[in-house]
């Protein structure tokens, strides 16, 4: 008998033969941080969410101790391996801030950012099939958009690390997390602390800092979802050479290559394998059982849409935006972080509403 567990080893094996061993490792962090999310119900969208409305403080501290564990390890890395390893530096702009909390309040209509979309999809939620495709459209159309963003406002990219120093810059991204989880703390209406939360964060920080080792980047979402709706669009006829963007080499050669050598590819692909094996085995998948309206749907599809571009506009999700931003020393990720989380209060109380509606409608 076939076992789960045979069942992707099997694929690692293959895939190893055929794109080789460092693609191979790729897909297998990604299916264990799929595998991770989803077992432990750790995520960015849901944690926000529970702290905005509930004063949950649970899931907000452990995101903090995930960042501030992969910054002690990756920050160093980076700056003693020029060259070999690269951070997750973008730059701050006023188009970049404005996009990320558009991507903040989109991500509360649909409860997903990058990652829990993949993962949602992954384990069968409707409303995260329903916005997955519409968020690789809109991270297309937003790489469309870079050339018209970064001339209307100026785009300055801040690194902690090179300002000041690895040291410093360690110090400063874990005082700076150490602050943020004391006002979290201090409006905080029960316990802090959760083992189920913690033990995610430390295996996804253990997750990350691989991912870095492996892939010589960290972790991201965004971009392979892109990828994959420009291949297709290049299948129907759109020329890649229109696009400032996708003219760039290292796009241009991720446009004519294999999404199989892709690195956030492989690791998107195997968000959905690890959170849908995570179901599997637990026999509980997380769609939403209660009764909604159709028109939801359609609204799953839209804010998906404005996933796509906003994340490419605010150069990356609460993954590669956020987590892998703060973690890299870059001045960018923290931008990310309270414009994030300035649309995400809008977005609660939106998509409140409209939920409430839409379930009155479906009974």
């Amino acid at each position: 008998m076939v076992t789960r567990t045979s069942l992707v080893i099997i694929l690692l094996l293959t895939l190893a033969v055929i794109a080789g061993v460092r693609f191979s490792l790729l897909l297998g962090l990604g299916i264990t941080i799929g595998f991770v999310l989803e077992r432990y119900g750790f995520g960015f969208a849901g944690p926000w969410r529970r702290f905005i409305r509930d004063r949950d403080a649970q899931g907000i501290i452990a995101q903090l101790i995930a960042i501030g564990l992969t910054a002690l390890a990756i920050q160093p890395l980076i700056a003693y391996a020029p060259g070999t390893l690269i951070g997750a530096i973008a730059p701050v702009s006023l188009t970049m801030i404005i996009a990320a909390a558009v991507f903040g309040l989109s991500m509360q209509m649909i409860l997903g950012c990058g990652s829990g979309t993949l993962v949602n999809a992954g384990s069968g939620n409707p409303l995260a099939l329903a916005a997955l495709p519409f968020f690789g459209l809109g991270s297309f159309l937003g790489s469309l958009l870079i050339p018209v963003a970064i001339q209307s406002t100026p785009h300055i990219p801040l690194s902690l690390t090179k300002l000041l120093g690895v040291e410093r810059s360690v110090v400063i991204t874990l005082a700076g997390l150490l602050i943020i989880g004391l006002v979290v703390r201090g409006f905080s209406q029960g316990p802090i602390w959760n083992r189920r939360f913690l033990t995610a964060a430390i295996l996804l920080a253990a997750l990350a800092i691989l991912h870095v080792l492996i892939a010589g980047q960290p972790w991201g979402v965004v971009y392979g979802l892109g990828l994959w709706a420009a291949k297709a669009a290049q299948g129907i006829g759109w020329d890649p050479n229109t696009a400032q963007f996708w003219v760039h080499p290292i796009n241009a050669s991720a446009l004519k290559g294999s999404i199989l050598t892709d690195t956030t590819s492989l690791t998107n692909i195997g968000l959905v394998m690890g959170s849908a094996l995570a179901a599997w085995i637990d026999s509980v998948n997380r769609p939403f059982k209660q009764p909604i309206a159709i028109w939801y749907y359609l609204i799953a599809a839209l804010f998906g849409l404005l996933l796509g571009i906003s994340s490419r506009l605010a150069f990356g999700c609460n993954v590669g935006g956020l987590f892998s931003g703060i973690a890299s020393g870059s001045v960018h990720g923290w931008a990310w972080l309270v414009a994030g989380f300035i649309g995400s209060i809008a977005g609660v109380y939106l998509r409140d509403n409209l939920w409430l509606l839409a379930s009155r409608e479906a009974k």
